[in-house]
Order: structure tokens, then sequence, then C-alpha cells
């Protein structure tokens, strides 16, 4: 139980991209083309609908933006599974750097 406890000790220190997905927009590439300046691109989320937060392009938890200090902040609601699921419910859990 040692040697795995170890293993996985030495995968904690493995540095990974936390993304926080907004929503998404398929677009023709002339209507990309066309963008300027106050420019508005509607995504395919509701403004009261909880964000996707991913870890190296994998879905791993739902949450909601929140402001600490002067920066933006997510602020995890639920994890999610494998499956996709929700798994359980972590509201108020916070992850600071």
């Amino acid at each position: 139980m040692t040697q795995f406890s170890d293993s996985l000790g030495l995968l904690q220190d493995i540095d990974v991209r936390l993304t926080v997905e907004l929503g998404r927009k398929q677009m023709r590439l002339r209507d990309v083309l066309a963008l300027g300046e106050n420019s508005i691109v509607e995504l395919d989320r509701l403004t009261d609908d909880p964000l996707d937060i991913l870890v190296n392009g994998k879905l791993i938890a739902r949450g909601e933006v929140v402001a600490q200090g002067n920066r933006f902040a997510i602020r995890v609601l639920e994890l999610v599974g494998a499956s996709g699921e929700a798994k359980a419910s972590m509201a108020g859990l916070g992850v600071h750097q």
C-alpha cells in the first residue's frame, strides 16, 4: 500500500492546465473573419448555467464565476464523474493559488 501512496505523491506535482469554459459557438470562417471591435458572439450557454471546469480538456467539475479581490475566480459547485454525471454537490468549495 505504501508503494501506491508514494506513486500518487509523485503524480501530485505534475502540472496540468485548468480551463473554465463559458460556452461555445460554431461559426463559419467568413463570420469569424468579419468580427471586429464591439462584435458580439452569442454563446450556447445561459447566464445562470454553471460553467464547465476542465483539466487538460477533460470535464472534472462545474462552477460559477466569483470575484476574488480584483481577479476572477471560480467556485466549484459540483464534481463530475467519468461518465459526465455530477458526483456530489460541493457548494462553497474554492480553489486558491
